[in-house]
């Protein structure tokens, strides 16, 4: 699983949430179709871990994410997830993932958080607000630290893709700009509207 982390069809890691995951699995299906097979599901979502269970079928294994402790963890692998997703370093959830051979994208923005998370066994580190740095910071920290798969995350929209994946992104993590309220009752259409723009940017 890391390694199909790692060489993704499409280098995009879809965020699902919302007030409910009702509508998760409708949305995962419309992205896999749509080429888009890493997708995340929020722990902060109501009814996630049961969403994740539900779509256990799928031809692409989801990940769980918002996983903050050892707990967490454990609930969201008992739960289905092929993977984990931290929006800050864990140590514990770290040692949680490795000990059942899950993959870890641990959260971090400075270099010592980015470093620390790698050494500790993260498979990527999401670098997280990506927003606040833009592409000119992740490309100023591939510098220093040009062996570690970097995710940005938090305010990547679709048209920001083509200058990350040029500064060095491995893949981008994209969440509302991306999904919109497809997760909350909207069009699925205009969602694979946007997914389409995005894989023009990605062409």
């Amino acid at each position: 699983m890391a390694d199909d982390l790692l060489n993704l069809d499409t280098p995009v890691i879809a965020i699902l949430r919302a007030p409910s995951a009702t509508r998760f699995a409708e949305v995962t299906a419309v992205l896999h179709e749509s080429g888009i097979t890493a997708v995340e599901f929020t722990l902060t979502t109501e009814g996630a871990l049961d969403a994740l269970r539900d779509c256990a079928d799928f031809a692409h294994p989801i990940g769980a994410g918002t996983v903050r402790t050892a707990e967490d963890a454990s609930r969201a692998i008992d739960a289905g997830a092929a993977y984990l997703i931290t929006p800050i370093v864990s140590d514990e959830v770290i040692e949680e993932g490795n000990r059942l051979s899950i993959p870890v994208i641990s959260g971090a923005f400075t270099p010592s958080e980015i470093h620390h998370a790698w050494a500790a066994g993260s498979t990527m580190i999401k670098v997280f607000p990506a927003s606040v740095g833009g592409p000119d910071y992740l490309r100023a920290i591939r510098a220093p630290l040009p062996e570690i798969p970097l995710v940005p995350t938090g305010g990547v929209a679709p048209t920001d893709a083509k200058a990350y994946l040029a500064a060095g992104a491995t893949a981008l993590g994209i969440g509302s700009p991306l999904i919109g309220d497809a997760c909350t009752g909207g069009d699925l259409n205009a969602l694979r509207e946007r997914i389409s723009v995005l894989r023009k940017q990605l062409s």
